[in-house]
């Protein structure tokens, strides 16, 4: 299921901090939301939290592959 509707998630950060990992996104060719957005999935999969707009595609890989 793809995601229709965006919502604001505002955070305070360390000005010394956001440069940082500004550029380093910028290094990378991604946005920093791009990035957020993946350490949010990442983490909720840590944790084994599932949603509703979750992809299917990889899960068996991610599966498969853990030690």
């Amino acid at each position: 299921m793809m995601e229709k509707k965006t919502a604001r998630l505002t955070l305070l950060i360390d000005p010394v901090k956001k440069q940082a990992f500004e550029e380093l996104c910028t290094a990378q060719d991604l946005t920093p939301s791009q990035v957020v957005r993946q350490m949010i999935r990442d983490y909720l999969d840590e944790h084994g939290v599932t949603y509703a707009t979750k992809s299917k595609i990889g899960a068996k890989v991610k599966e498969e592959s853990a030690p």
